[in-house]
């Protein structure tokens, strides 16, 4: 909830639960496609032509209705070209597009918050014809074959094309994810003794990279620059066992006094596995002075920063500098009510992309064999303290305890619920804020600097096996 006496409303969260029309129907159409992929389209059998004429049926009132009425005959025909496949995966692709504008309009709805201006189109680019050609070929030998039907050879047919694209800056995006893709398919090897496939994270990343391939889909996005000041509100952490990324929501100021827009600026690094929790920001750290700047509570001055039309900040730390203190709460109550939701690239539209920041309070914390949940207004709201990282002094428990929060909505599971950025909670009979990034910066708190030590260790010993192996 928004306090209505500083510019807000009150959140309509009785919104946040009722169905959104059309929304089975079109996730429907999708699953089934996805498992007409799990045997392979070489071959099809007659359930798998019904997934297939079922996605056709789904987008039969848009542009796309004859390609890929077409597309779905040659698949299930088992005669699918490369141009079929990127049919279906456009189709695929605009039906969870559909999901996420449904998604993200009931959002702003119940939030009330003005909407972003039209995406601006990407500009035109060079295009490797070749290289997208050699990589739509290997994703359609991945739909003949099926999740079922991988092998290494299957898989391994990726690495020439990898190997050729990464060099190329304007093919790394595409590059990075059939490069993790097929690291993925290779663990899985071979698919028929799966005991489960991951039918909607393979038909995702298949049908993303399929559209990849096509020219001008992995154009870099329009940038422009920004003037003015950045207040931070939390910090994501996305970690993962070789590389760790920071991903800081705020609010923007213009200096020309337009109105206030969310941003997001992130910073990625790779990382050992044996560097975690606090030990993050240390690999963070000096590619980004922003995370100073959160772990303080202040905000930053950017002049002539690049941003793209979506909202993302590319930092640059020469058009930055530390600005005013600025308490997030504040920031959360005050400016975030105003400020215009990001736009979405078309490619991006997909539910499981939705991390909306929202302010809440006012709330009674609920909690059911383990599972916390937000009571607004009488309905509840799922808090997903998983997506809570060890790298900060916020912890389930202090979630649990807190009466605001600054979070982000998602969808999951076919419901909305919130991942806690920040809570305002009360120790000590004294109100405190415990922030997901309060570490950001450094910290004196004792856990955080047994991890920030260990980490250094870590670090250490690896820099020096490195170095007697190079020596060698």
């Amino acid at each position: 909830m928004v306090p209505a006496d500083q510019g807000g409303g009150v959140m309509r969260a009785d919104l946040l639960t009722e169905p959104v029309e059309g929304l089975d129907e079109a996730m429907a159409a999708v699953d089934a496609f996805d498992r007409a992929l799990v045997a392979g389209l070489l071959r099809p059998r007659p359930d798998q032509a019904a997934g297939l004429t079922e996605l056709a049926h789904a987008v039969a009132a848009t542009p796309l209705a004859a390609r890929v009425a077409e597309a779905a005959g040659k698949a299930a025909a088992g005669a699918a070209g490369e141009d079929h496949f990127a049919a279906l995966a456009a189709a695929r692709t605009a039906l969870l597009g559909s999901v996420h504008d449904a998604l993200t309009n009931r959002l702003r709805e119940a939030i009330g918050r003005p909407r972003a201006e039209e995406t601006a189109p990407a500009p035109g680019g060079r295009q490797a014809v070749n290289l997208l050609a050699a990589a739509r070929s290997w994703l359609s030998d991945l739909a003949r074959a099926g999740w079922r039907g991988i092998d290494h050879d299957v898989v391994s047919a990726s690495a020439q094309v990898v190997s050729a694209m990464l060099p190329d800056p304007a093919l790394r995006r595409l590059a990075v994810l059939l490069d993790g893709f097929a690291a993925e398919l290779a663990a899985s090897c071979p698919g028929a003794t799966l005991e489960r496939v991951p039918v909607r994270r393979w038909g995702d990343l298949w049908s993303r990279a399929m559209l990849l391939t096509l020219p001008g889909a992995a154009d870099v996005p329009a940038t422009g620059t920004a003037t003015g000041r950045l207040l931070p509100l939390g910090v994501d952490v996305h970690e993962h066992a070789t590389a760790v990324q920071a991903q800081v929501h705020a609010v923007f100021e213009p200096a020309d006094g337009a109105a206030p827009r969310l941003v997001r600026a992130s910073v990625s690094a790779p990382k050992p596995d044996t560097v975690v929790g606090a030990g993050l920001w240390q690999l963070l750290r000096p590619h980004m002075s922003l995370l100073a700047a959160v772990g303080e509570g202040r905000s930053m001055d950017l002049v002539d920063m690049p941003v793209t039309a979506e909202g993302d900040v590319l930092w640059d730390d020469e058009h930055a500098r530390p600005g005013e203190p600025a308490d997030a709460f504040a920031t959360a109550r005050v400016a975030l009510p105003t400020a215009a939701d990001a736009t979405t690239a078309p490619l991006d539209r997909h539910p499981a992309r939705i991390a909306v920041p929202v302010f809440l309070e006012g709330y009674t914390v609920r909690k059911d064999d383990g599972a916390l949940a937000f009571t607004l207004a009488g309905h509840p709201l799922a808090v997903d303290t998983d997506r809570v990282p060890a790298a900060g002094p916020l912890t389930p428990e202090a979630v649990a305890a807190s009466g605001a929060c600054i979070g982000l909505l998602r969808w999951d599971a076919g419901a909305f619920g919130v991942q806690p950025l920040a809570v305002e909670t009360t120790v000590r009979r004294k109100a405190v804020a415990v922030h997901a990034g309060g570490w950001a910066g450094g910290t004196t708190d004792k856990t955080g600097v047994r991890a920030e030590k260990a980490a250094t260790a870590a670090v250490t010993v690896l820099r020096e096996r490195a170095g007697r192996l190079l020596r060698k």
